[in-house]
């Protein structure tokens, strides 16, 4: 229990936290009466005003460079891909939709559906994506008439104040206000992010699980994302060179810094050599058991995942950990990723769980019905609700994943941190927020979109009354039942 005058500290910087985000809150509010009434063009203005901030391809650089600089995370070259890329398809998503008035109107139930803002929307973001993930809830808020006020991770803040400079810029090419759009100030604390939480009127959560259960602790209405731990399973029917090729191309993708980087693949056992084989040739190299252990020891020291290796390039994790040259020497070149055979689950097999580094656990399965176990068990230790991915030319497959799996995503045939999250190829709405359901511990299991910034008001008028029967509705229930 805290002396009393550890007590006594800690309410005076809640109590000092709790002003600083009021009078954040407080010019949040202002600036978001002046746009409660915008038209949809006006809205829609603000939204590739925000847009443009971090798509001007100098600006994406910028952006790009200084959060692989300040945050030690993934690499320029992604970054800019993934700037550009998710604010590209975010605002394609969003051209022609309604968010503004009258939205749906539904004659025959005599229902009419209206738009309207939530608010001040606080939006936690990481340090894994500090450009892409506040640019994409930005827009959705500017959107739907809201204000937003950002709560990076502190090593993050200096991207995402960048980021604000850029779109502040942009408004006033269009006369909006700079408080629609705030940050939090530096340093960012733990104390101002949770006051921020319980003043906003909606909690937008990425990152940490730590920040995501205090999102829902909050007592705030909040949409928190689960933990990634992505599976991928290679099946027997698969077309092996272009699978590998898609799972490296995502495995490596920004140092493998997305939730939705490949943590396992799950490889039938008629193919394993030829796949792995595969796998290899795509960059990847398999280590052996002692070069296994000396990564586990590396990566998870004191059996918590590892700050400085995290979302580095395959060879500087190689190199730290004291492989490189014994990769080196065997296979005359540097590898894009490393991969681990792995048989276990739960703690005592921390391969089996989320990495953030490209690095891959490798199973073998004897058929697609013990691979779909296995990602079951890899999933009940993490990853649960998120999504899977399949390489198999059977449709079927991906149908039975979808209704045997506890995930909210089956992605087919696809690079999987580059489709998951929305692609110009899929169907999928853009988005850096990815729900997992109750299976993740949250709320929702799609990708969250602008409607999620909305809230809708429905004006219900009469219609001629239509009241079934009994029979209409039970009768098949009593025949084969009785009365």
């Amino acid at each position: 229990m805290p002396s009393p005058s550890a007590a006594a500290t800690t309410a005076r910087v809640s109590a000092s936290a709790d002003q600083v985000v009021a009078a954040l809150i407080g010019r949040a509010r202002a600036a978001q009466a002046k746009i409660d009434r915008f038209t949809q063009d006006q809205a829609d203005t603000l939204v590739a005003a925000a847009g443009w901030a971090i798509l001007e391809p100098s600006r994406n650089k910028a952006l790009a460079e200084l959060a692989v600089a300040d945050t030690g995370l993934g690499n320029v070259a992604d970054k800019i891909t993934k700037n550009h890329r998710k604010t590209l398809g975010l605002l394609r998503d969003l051209k022609g939709a309604p968010s503004v008035g009258v939205i749906n109107e539904d004659n025959e139930r005599g229902l009419t559906e209206i738009a309207r803002p939530v608010g001040v929307v606080a939006a936690i973001t990481p340090s894994t994506n500090p450009g892409a993930t506040p640019a994409n809830k930005i827009i959705n808020a500017l959107k739907g008439r809201n204000a937003v006020i950002l709560a990076p991770s502190p090593k993050g803040w200096s991207t995402c104040a960048l980021l604000l400079r850029f779109i502040h810029a942009e408004f006033d090419k269009i006369g909006a206000p700079h408080d629609l759009v705030q940050i939090l100030p530096a340093p960012v604390t733990k104390e101002l992010t949770h006051a921020l939480m319980r003043q906003a009127d909606l909690i937008v959560a990425t990152g940490s699980q730590a920040n995501i259960r205090a999102a829902y602790a909050s007592g705030t209405p909040a949409f928190g994302v689960g933990a990634g731990n992505v599976a991928s399973i290679i099946d027997a029917s698969a077309d092996l060179e272009e699978a590998a090729a898609k799972i490296a191309r995502s495995k490596t993708f920004d140092n493998a810094t997305s939730c939705s980087s490949e943590n396992s693949v799950i490889i039938d056992e008629k193919v394993y050599e030829p796949a792995v084989a595969a796998l290899t040739r795509a960059g990847g190299v398999l280590l052996d058991g002692a070069e296994k252990a000396r990564l586990q020891e590396a990566l998870w020291p004191g059996g918590k995942l590892s700050a400085t290796l995290i979302a580095q390039a395959a060879t500087q994790i190689a190199r730290t950990v004291g492989i490189g040259g014994r990769i080196g020497s065997r296979i005359g070149e540097t590898p894009s990723f490393l991969m681990v055979e792995e048989s276990g689950f739960g703690p005592d097999h921390p391969f089996s769980g989320e990495k953030l580094s490209p690095v891959l656990a490798v199973y073998r399965a004897s058929g697609f019905e013990a691979a779909c176990e296995i990602v079951k068990q890899i999933y009940a230790y993490q990853g649960a609700g998120h999504s899977v991915s399949l390489h198999s030319a059977d449709p079927a497959q991906a149908l039975k994943l979808g209704l045997e799996l506890e995930v909210g995503r089956v992605i087919v045939n696809q690079a999987h941190a580059i489709a998951t999250g929305g692609s110009f190829d899929n169907g999928l709405p853009f988005s850096l927020s990815m729900g997992c359901g109750t299976w993740g511990g949250n709320s929702f299991s799609d990708n969250m979109s602008y409607r999620h910034y909305l809230n809708i008001t429905r004006i219900s008028r009469p219609i001629a009354e239509k009241v079934p029967t009994t029979d209409e509705l039970l009768g098949g229930y009593l025949q084969r039942y009785g009365a």
